[in-house]
């Protein structure tokens, strides 16, 4: 699977957000998604509610699925990043309604203690988590996210390089 980048979102895929939350060594959390067996590790992400803009998006996301907004806005990608779902699992999410996704990806400095992160909110999306080197990142996602991770990564590598 690859990534394509664009401009603007692509028609056919979920408009999402995607959060590299960026610890004051500049280690990058990650979440283990808890409604899998396999090892399956990733940033934050989630849906662009209608009327919402990326930075609000994102916001409202760490909140659900980090639990806490104790986070600096760094940066936002001037690109769009698309990628495919295998297509058991976009036929299970969505019904075949999406694609997959099309992400714009900020980046956010985190200013709490690792205390603060709370993973049990409302509709849990990770049952566990840990800080990450950015260069780290790609060996422990998924095959078809890793594409994007290289490309976000190449992107924000001024925000710590």
């Amino acid at each position: 699977m690859s990534c394509r980048v664009s401009k603007g979102p692509l028609p056919g895929y979920r408009r999402c957000v995607g959060i590299m939350l960026l610890d004051p060594a500049n280690r990058v959390f990650v979440g283990q998604r808890h409604d899998t067996r396999a090892e399956a590790w990733q940033m934050p992400q989630g849906g662009i509610d209608k009327g919402e803009n990326a930075l609000d998006a994102a916001r409202r996301e760490l909140l659900e699925e980090v639990g806490t907004n104790r986070a600096d806005f760094l940066k936002e990608s001037t690109l769009w990043r698309s990628y495919d779902l295998p297509p058991d699992i976009a036929r299970r999410l969505w019904r075949g309604r999406y694609l997959g996704q099309t992400q714009k990806w900020l980046a956010f400095r985190y200013r709490g203690e690792d205390a603060d992160i709370m993973l049990d909110g409302e509709h849990p999306e990770f049952c566990a988590w840990r800080w990450l080197a950015p260069d780290e990142l790609v060996d422990r996602i998924v095959p078809f996210k890793r594409d994007v991770y290289l490309s976000v990564v190449e992107e924000f590598r001024c925000l710590w390089a």
